[in-house]
């Protein structure tokens, strides 16, 4: 509700900026680099199933490689320096960070209440 009072001020202030992606869009990039066993392991284990949860649709995946930087129009809060970092993302800034891969069993707990804590996100109940 609050990012769409600020985006319409934005808008009607001539303040709203075009780039590639939604300026306002929630995304989680994944730094990764080749042969990182837990980017294996996170891509066998989550991957094939984010795109199809409620927090893979409210934050699209993107993911960048940990030697060539942030993606264009993309802030990191800090230097990455190991993979995988999951980074969230707002607007082209960094809101949090998940460091490492946990696991699948505390992958999902960790960002859906990273989501919660960060965003207007709300987890489905069963």
């Amino acid at each position: 509700m609050l990012r769409t009072i600020y985006r319409t001020i934005a808008f009607m202030s001539g303040l709203l900026v075009a780039t590639p992606s939604t300026a306002d869009e929630i995304r989680l990039i994944m730094v990764e680099q080749p042969g990182c066993a837990y980017c294996a392991a996170w891509d066998d284990q989550i991957a094939p199933a984010y795109p199809n949860t409620a927090e893979g649709r409210f934050a699209p995946l993107d993911r960048a490689d940990l030697h060539m930087g942030p993606p264009a129009g993309v802030t990191y809060a800090r230097r990455v320096n190991f993979t995988p970092t999951f980074i969230l993302i707002d607007g082209g800034v960094e809101i949090a960070r998940i460091e490492g891969y946990p696991g699948e069993d505390f992958f999902w707990p960790i960002f859906t209440k990273l989501l919660q804590d960060k965003t207007e996100f709300e987890a489905e109940t069963p």
